[in-house]
């Protein structure tokens, strides 16, 4: 399956924009000379952080995950849902999970250790403060988070902005050559497809010559362009032996074959790393189910969501003892319809759920006011949003980073954060 294919043209267009371009290549013209000249090495300052402190992964399931399919009501709201949705809702009787008024898909079943343990936790009824089901549109709101403002900054940007001490390797964008929206503005993040792209051109034939010349060369450089370069071959002193431990097979085989293996494995080997890295934005696409939605043995969710814990429940695995300071937060532009459409899908929608899994997590539970599917519940025959996306974004920050807990205003401007309770 694919979105172009599902008849979303804007869901393209939500990936490409101009300034995402220009975002994810350079912050100036001094950047960008300093890209040329030494590749996809080229990084700029990040949030600080020390090493051996915690990381927040921030999984973005790109295209419009169906939050009720994933974490489905249970009882006469489960009616409700069979009702609406009479060949793809997911029986009430293998759902997983012992919330009295939520389960989970069964295909997240390699999760469920984690759900049982309470580090894996859900919350319901997530989105947007007004209804917005234009792929584009969403995408910018949720990456931006500061909904109506003409100042087109990401909301990770702001974060890593709020420490002056900034290294190059503490936000990375992973899976992707171009930065997401959340990582875009004057505090600009490394994006890499992968750890073996952080290097500089004929450095392994050249090593460490190579290296101190450009060191040499550029020492006493105080400009834009001397600054990228002093910061690119610092960060490819720290990162690029990382390709190694990634391709290790010890690692590697862990993982099950699909879109997550390759950026989990090396989100993992970077944790490992301890090189201060906090924030890590990943992306798994491919949500946008205008048909072929299915049930539970088959179909296009049954299959994704299986991908999803299979990779994550080998992630968790991989990170070993540095498990202990990760925390995986999703997020997705919207949810589904209500309703399921002629073609066996699910059309853009509103209320979602996000998915929560690591340290910190109150999990074994699903967080937040529910307001129910009785069509007079509903939000323009949608699930009605009842926590705004960020303030889940902000316990889970403020949570696992401490220091900047005076600092909401700068994050999310304008906005006062409702107690969710996903975080212990």
């Amino acid at each position: 399956m694919n979105n172009a294919a599902c008849g979303c043209p804007d869901f393209g267009r939500a990936r490409l924009t101009r300034r995402r371009l220009l975002g994810s290549t350079a912050a100036g013209a001094g950047a960008l000379m300093g890209a040329q000249l030494i590749g996809d090495a080229f990084l700029q300052v990040a949030y600080g952080g020390e090493p051996g402190g915690n990381v927040v992964v921030v999984l973005s399931l790109r295209g419009g995950a169906d939050g009720l399919s994933m974490v489905v009501p249970r009882g006469v709201d489960h009616d409700h849902l069979v009702s609406w949705r009479p060949t793809i809702a997911i029986p009430e009787s293998t759902l997983l999970g012992a919330d009295p008024r939520f389960g989970l898909h069964p295909a997240l079943g390699d999760l469920m250790p984690m759900w049982n343990a309470g580090t894996f936790g859900a919350v319901h009824s997530v989105g947007l403060p007004a209804p917005n089901r234009s792929h584009f549109d969403a995408m910018e709101e949720v990456e931006d988070a500061d909904p109506g403002s003409s100042t087109r900054v990401g909301w990770i940007n702001r974060l890593i902005g709020l420490d002056p001490s900034a290294l190059p390797q503490d936000a990375v964008s992973l899976g992707t050559t171009l930065l997401p929206t959340s990582m875009i503005g004057p505090a600009s993040a490394l994006g890499a497809y992968q750890l073996g792209d952080l290097s500089i051109a004929d450095l392994e034939t050249t090593g460490a010559v190579r290296r101190a010349s450009l060191g040499t060369m550029w020492a006493g450089d105080q400009t834009v362009l001397g600054d990228g370069v002093r910061l690119a071959v610092q960060a490819t002193t720290l990162l690029a032996p990382l390709v190694d431990d990634v391709d290790n097979q010890v690692h590697a085989a862990a993982y099950p074959e699909g879109p997550l293996r390759d950026v989990l494995a090396n989100t993992a080997a970077l944790i490992r790393a301890d090189v201060g890295t906090r924030i890590v934005a990943v992306d798994y696409g491919d949500w946008d189910m205008h048909e072929g939605v299915g049930r539970v043995d088959d179909g296009w969710m049954n299959n994704h969501l299986g991908h999803f814990a299979s990779s994550l429940k080998a992630f968790f695995a991989d990170l070993g003892s540095h498990a202990s300071r990760v925390t995986v937060v999703t997020i997705s532009e919207f949810g589904r319809r209500l309703e399921e459409n002629g073609d066996g899908g699910l059309d853009h929608g509103y209320g979602n759920a996000m998915l929560l899994l690591g340290a910190g997590v109150a999990g074994g539970t699903v967080h937040g006011a529910w307001p129910g599917l009785a069509e007079a519940d509903l939000e323009d025959g949608d699930l009605a949003m009842r926590q705004d996306f960020r303030s889940v974004l902000w316990e889970v920050m403020s949570d696992r980073f401490p220091a900047i807990s005076g600092d909401r205003a700068q994050l999310f401007p304008g906005f006062t954060p409702e107690d969710v309770g996903v975080m212990g």
